[in-house]
């Protein structure tokens, strides 16, 4: 798909991967609405590329509802949608404290797992609602997992819980939407240089690049972004998730 006149809605857009991606789809001439529970620094990005931000919390039904109206009166139905919003709180099962609160794992499966799908529903509905493009495409999906589905780390059980049901729910997602020339697909990203990473001590993300393999650095949310580009472009892209990690396998911690 040709992404140039198009609408796309980004989750997660004030930062980080989806703020990549909103910079790609923009100069490529795509209609951009960047959805984030942070709105000023959402605003401030759409000012920069000619976007429209729209707070948006993924978690709420009526939030998304909301969010979504609002891209469609400014830009028309979707046919993109990335899904980056996500959180990442480590937090052992069992810690000094004693067991760790359902509340917290329930909210980090609410935010990245439920959120995702959340607005996956919303956009499908749009994207049906539109005529196919020559290819025969209504529309196209991409979802954050993370090598974390695969390989999670001690303190991660929530998280990858979280991001091994976005990778899961890829395959039977693309499979049902296929008839309507919509394609579902994920991207697993390594070790990225987000704000959640940039909070750490500037060793600590020294020691964390030098574990990549090729090339031994924080991945670059621009390397995310045009990722996400060909997905969007290579119509025979469709059901996959694709680890984004320069060959990292992580440890257990």
């Amino acid at each position: 798909m040709d992404v140039s006149g198009h609408a796309a809605i980004i989750t997660g857009a004030a930062s980080g991967l989806g703020a990549a991606t909103a910079r790609a789809l923009a100069a490529a001439g795509a209609k951009v609405s960047l959805l984030d529970l942070n709105a000023e620094d959402a605003g401030a990005l759409a000012d920069e590329i000619g976007g429209l931000a729209i707070g948006c919390d993924v978690t709420s039904e009526e939030s998304a509802e909301e969010a979504m109206h609002a891209a469609r009166d400014r830009h028309g139905p979707a046919r993109i949608l990335i899904s980056c919003a996500g959180i990442a709180p480590p937090k052992k099962i069992v810690g000094r404290d004693g067991p760790q609160s359902l509340e917290t794992f329930a909210r980090v499966i609410q935010v990245n797992l439920i959120g995702t799908f959340n607005l996956m529903r919303l956009a499908v509905a749009d994207m049906l609602s539109q005529e196919p493009l020559e290819t025969g495409e209504r529309g196209v999906i991409i979802n954050t997992s993370s090598i974390a589905a695969y390989d999670g780390q001690i303190g991660q059980t929530a998280y990858a819980a979280s991001k091994g049901g976005v990778a899961s729910m890829t395959l039977p997602a693309a499979r049902e939407l296929a008839k309507s020339g919509i394609r579902v697909l994920a991207i697993a990203p390594g070790i990225f240089g987000t704000p959640m990473l940039y909070g750490l001590p500037e060793e600590v993300q020294v020691t964390l690049g030098e574990s990549v393999p090729f090339p031994s650095r924080l991945g670059d949310p621009a390397e995310y972004a045009k990722l996400a580009m060909h997905m969007i472009d290579n119509v025979m892209m469709n059901g996959e998730v694709v680890r984004l990690d320069g060959a990292l396998r992580m440890a257990p911690q």
